[in-house]
């Protein structure tokens, strides 16, 4: 009896809309959001993209916590009090309040490695940091205002344990922003691709 056919996979469809958005795309700033953000539905949509990125071994390394009112301003306390207890001093205190409070809707990643024999810490960082990207560019692609953050106090374990009660070793990839745009973001420079690409003949 014949061995079966093995079928070739299909050829990745290009998607010259998703490649213009990623050659467009422009952060908001948090601080120029306003209400409102998106809704829970509409935030799990977010969340859904947010977590598919990149996870070697499939540790999923990260968590989402969503803040909104009373939550998002009792981290944005805590980081605060965290600054000024490690004497980071007034201006870095309102870095870190700001970094958790801005705008309607903050997603806190917590980047939490999980030991493996195999998976580094380093790699599941990168991984939760891929995940920060992604909402920011999910948030963006679905029309609201995105932004990432992370503030003087990310690796702080105290205001780890305090705002999260996240175990040791873990720490704030990324307070992700979202929120309704009150003014058009400036583009910015872009890197030199020249500069920074080599394309060894051997």
């Amino acid at each position: 009896m014949p061995a079966p056919a093995i079928q070739a996979a299909p050829l990745p469809v290009r998607r010259p809309e998703v490649l213009d958005f990623l050659a467009t795309r422009r952060s908001v700033a948090a601080k120029t959001m306003t209400a409102p953000g998106p809704s829970r539905a509409g935030l799990e949509e977010i969340l859904a993209a947010g977590a598919r990125v990149p996870d070697h071994g499939m540790l999923v390394p990260f968590r989402f916590v969503v803040l909104e009112g009373p939550a998002r301003d009792r981290v944005a306390a805590a980081a605060r009090a965290a600054a000024l207890e490690a004497g980071l001093g007034e201006e870095n205190a309102g870095k870190a309040e700001r970094s958790a409070g801005l705008g309607p809707v903050v997603v806190a990643v917590i980047c939490i490695p999980v030991a493996s024999p195999k998976i580094p810490v380093w790699e599941q960082e990168l991984s939760a940091g891929a995940a920060c990207a992604a909402l920011v560019n999910a948030g963006l692609a679905a029309g609201w205002g995105a932004n990432w953050l992370t503030g003087p106090v990310a690796r702080t374990p105290a205001f780890l344990h305090t705002a999260f009660a996240a175990p040791e070793g873990a720490f704030v990839a990324g307070f992700v922003h979202f929120g309704t745009p009150t003014v058009a973001p400036a583009e910015r420079e872009r890197p030199d691709l020249a500069a920074i690409t080599d394309w060894p003949e051997a």
